[in-house]
């Protein structure tokens, strides 16, 4: 039979093989344009550029892993769930296209364990924990298999290194998800491969935007590495003017580095981009910011959030601060109105939003001085709030909760003022409070006694006392049942993997 005979038969028979040759990975001028665009949240440039490229190389499937950032990060932003009804479906449209790829390529398993990611993140937002973790292992197994075809691959080493440090730091209650499926974590190995790749790459390149945010979230929140990754996010080359995610990602830093000032300048800059009014979490960040300032403009900011939000997250916890700004001006009447929409309004699905309506339920405020102080705290005012702690004498306070909120709030301040001045007497003053915290509300529900536990250990990690430190992590995660346990865990757990390993 003549070769050109058997050519026609083969290719007859069997045209889907014939055809995944013809796809390609090329990371264009257009590619690159809508990636930096997805990731600066300027939807609809990235998806013109995703358009142009269909158009112009219909078969180049660097185009269809793109445009999964559109749908990703909208998603994650807004937690709209109409919007996730109308886009759910696109990631296995995703996928289908992206499986006529060339295996023997190694970007044909990293873009399909690419959308596995960013599938299994928007589960975790929408409450999905066990299509999360699905998702995940699919993931995982698609990188392992890359990582034995093509070791040299780096780009590899971003989902892999994303995921060792997330797996690493899995609170007890997420642990299954890990189990589950055999799977292994270690921070600072994680980490450590983030970093490898950020700094031999650049921003002309695949992911590299998105691997900065990944590494930059890992050193701030697993390996406390926060002085650090606030000096970066304050360099030329992390810029906010004209790029919403860095400003979302900034002002999250910053309000959690209780730098509220800066968080609020870095908003006001960024209102005037075409694009931030499309996303309400901003309004939420800046009510936030206005709070630790006891500031009642914050309340407008709040309510902004709940008349453009259409997400169910962050409901509660926004009634809640709308209540705590009237309640440390002495407003007690329209506190009480909000938290009766605390009651009624939101879901529990978030540990913010959960606290908040334990909060409201319970029907016992706060004493008004310790709230302020908490709120000045977190802004980072803490000679205004360390002057109004010694305006209360803990002997009179009557209620348990208050008096371990009081000594925490107390060793909070002085933790701050320790680690800005470095004087030992704040530092045994921090740890006398944190004790007396520990010893009155070990056994409540209320998150006191473990956010104190939890910061004796960073406190005695942060001056090299491995061993004390481990044993507080480890107490902090052998708490009974309490507010925010979750994030408070996931933190001792990073504890402990960061102080086994240094």
């Amino acid at each position: 039979m003549p070769l050109r005979v058997i050519a026609f038969l083969f290719i007859f028979l069997f045209p889907g093989i014939c055809r995944a040759t013809s796809y390609t990975y090329n990371y264009d001028a257009n590619c690159c344009k809508a990636y930096q665009s997805f990731l600066s949240l300027r939807m609809e440039d990235g998806h013109n550029y995703i358009a142009a490229e269909k158009k112009a190389a219909p078969n180049n499937l660097m185009a269809t892993y793109i445009s999964d950032y559109e749908d990703c990060i909208e998603l994650l932003m807004n937690c709209d769930k109409s919007e996730y009804a109308l886009r759910k479906n696109h990631f296995d449209e995703r996928l289908d296209i992206l499986d006529k790829g060339d295996r023997s390529s190694p970007w044909y398993r990293f873009c399909k364990a690419g959308v596995y990611v960013h599938r299994a993140i928007v589960n975790i937002r929408f409450g999905e924990q066990y299509s999360a973790a699905m998702n995940f292992h699919r993931s995982f197994a698609l990188l392992e298999e890359n990582e034995r075809l093509f070791p040299d691959f780096e780009y590899n080493r971003v989902f892999t290194g994303l995921e060792e440090a997330v797996i690493g730091s899995l609170p007890g209650s997420y642990k299954w998800i890990a189990s589950m499926f055999g799977m292994k974590g270690d921070v600072k190995k994680g980490t450590a491969q983030l970093a490898e790749f950020v700094n031999n790459h650049n921003g002309t390149q695949p992911i590299y935007a998105e691997t900065v945010l990944y590494y930059s979230f890992a050193r701030f929140y697993l390996l406390a590495e926060q002085k650090e990754v606030w000096d970066l996010i304050n360099s030329p080359q992390f810029a906010t003017h004209d790029n919403l995610l860095n400003t979302f990602v900034k002002v999250n830093i910053a309000l959690d580095y209780r730098k509220s000032d800066a968080a609020i300048e870095t908003l006001k800059d960024a209102a005037g981009n075409t694009n931030y009014n499309k996303y309400p979490i901003f309004d939420y960040q800046m009510g936030v910011a206005l709070l630790t300032r006891l500031d009642t403009n914050c309340t407008y900011y709040f309510h902004q959030y709940l008349k453009k939000n259409k997400s169910d997250i962050y409901i509660k916890d926004a009634w809640q601060k709308i209540g705590f700004a009237w309640y440390a001006n002495s407003n007690t009447a329209k506190a009480a109105i909000c938290m009766e929409q605390v009651r009624t309004k939101g879901t529990t699905r978030l540990d913010a939003d959960k606290q908040a309506y334990r909060f409201a339920d319970n029907k016992v405020w706060p004493l008004r001085e310790l709230l302020q102080a908490r709120l000045l705290i977190d802004g980072g005012y803490n000679d205004a709030a360390l002057k109004i702690l010694k305006g209360i004498d803990p002997a009179t306070l009557k209620q348990p909760a208050d008096k371990a909120e009081y000594f925490f709030r107390t060793g909070r301040v002085y933790e701050e003022l320790f680690n800005n001045a470095a004087d030992k007497k704040y530092f045994q003053l921090a740890l006398d409070n944190y004790r007396n915290a520990i010893a009155t509300g070990k056994e409540r529900h209320e998150q006191f006694a473990a956010r104190a536990t939890l910061q004796t250990g960073k406190m005695y990690e942060n001056t090299g006392m491995k061993k004390e430190a481990l044993a507080k992590y480890n107490e902090c995660l052998n708490m009974p049942s309490h507010d925010f346990q979750n994030s408070i865990d996931q933190q001792a757990k990073s504890g402990i993997n960061r102080v086994e390993r240094k």
